[in-house]
């Protein structure tokens, strides 16, 4: 069955971290920007950590860092991916992950005007400057660094991308559903989405968003279903997609 994967960030507590994971989050982010109301300093993530169930996975959100500051934390706790959401150039997240030998995800802040060519052409760089990419992160553009829930055009997100980026940017419990059923991204990532407020998340909105998306899998995995069995393919005259 199509299953996609669910981040849950800005994870500052220990009954945070146990809902996400209760309700089945793949992964979890952790932002280590001081200027964030979600900073966590690394022996706090340590702490966090320490109990982590296998098989979910720890990102580390940065902003502009050095490399020092990154392998800090990666020394401190379990970092499976790095998740660099400032101004860093190509070349510094390629040096950055190659130093503390760790895959990285690079936010791209969406504006009006930026063009499917565009994404396309920024994970093809990437794609030959590291080794160590993972994936684009989608998020809309706003003067501060991410966090502002707000949502950009999903419509700007070439079909033949969409599949290998992570989509962010002011998803929330009701509109996860249509977002993954028209985006079919690999991953979902939210953080003020699911709080109460900055750095406290909410246990039945991280449910909710959750069994929203996995709603939206069901959906893709029928309309599939139907595809294969009326011998149609996605996008043809007379599907659903």
């Amino acid at each position: 069955m199509h299953r996609t994967r669910i981040k849950i960030c800005g994870i500052t507590r220990e009954e945070d971290l146990r809902a996400a994971v209760a309700s089945g989050a793949d992964a979890l982010g952790f932002v280590f920007y001081p200027k964030s109301p979600r900073y966590l300093t690394p022996e706090r993530f340590g702490e966090l950590t320490r109990g982590l169930p296998p098989y979910v996975s720890s990102v580390a959100l940065f902003v502009n860092a050095s490399v020092d500051e990154v392998r800090a934390v990666v020394e401190a706790g379990p970092v499976a991916l790095l998740q660099f959401h400032g101004d860093e150039t190509m070349e510094e997240c390629a040096r950055i992950a190659a130093a503390v030998q760790r895959p990285f995800v690079h936010a791209y802040r969406m504006k009006p005007d930026t063009s499917p060519h565009d994404l396309l052409e920024c994970e093809l760089a990437y794609r030959a400057a590291s080794p160590w990419f993972s994936s684009l992160l989608l998020d809309t553009y706003v003067d501060a660094y991410g966090g502002a829930g707000k949502v950009f055009d999903w419509s700007l997100i070439p079909k033949e991308l969409a599949p290998r980026v992570v989509l962010s940017g002011g998803l929330s419990v009701q509109n996860a559903t249509d977002a993954v059923a028209r985006v079919r991204p690999w991953a979902v990532d939210i953080s003020s989405g699911v709080e109460t407020a900055k750095g406290i998340k909410d246990a039945r909105k991280i449910a909710d968003f959750i069994a929203a998306v996995r709603a939206a899998d069901a959906t893709i995995e029928s309309e599939y279903s139907h595809e294969s069995s009326t011998g149609s393919s996605p996008g043809a005259p007379g599907s659903s997609s």
